[in-house]
């Protein structure tokens, strides 16, 4: 298993997107989630295998799991 320290950097790449700031920051501002309800792994700009990998990551606690909580909050923001 990685244990490395993971980024928001890392976690897009690993999503399969750019990694750089400016991207995020643009994805971030443009896939808003303005319901709590909405679940982190259930919005609908995922694909099938970037859903599984957040859903994943949660539920196991993973080493991602700390990256994954903070892109949810500032999707939620």
């Amino acid at each position: 298993m990685d244990r490395s320290a993971h980024t928001m950097n890392t976690l897009f790449e690993q999503l399969g997107m750019p990694g750089d700031d400016s991207y995020i920051d643009q994805f971030i501002r443009t896939h808003t989630l303005f319901s709590q309800q909405v679940k982190l792994s259930e919005a609908t700009f995922w694909n099938n295998s970037q859903a599984n990998f957040i859903k994943e990551c949660l539920e196991t606690d993973s080493d991602w799991s700390d990256v994954v909580d903070e892109l949810n909050s500032r999707l939620h923001s």
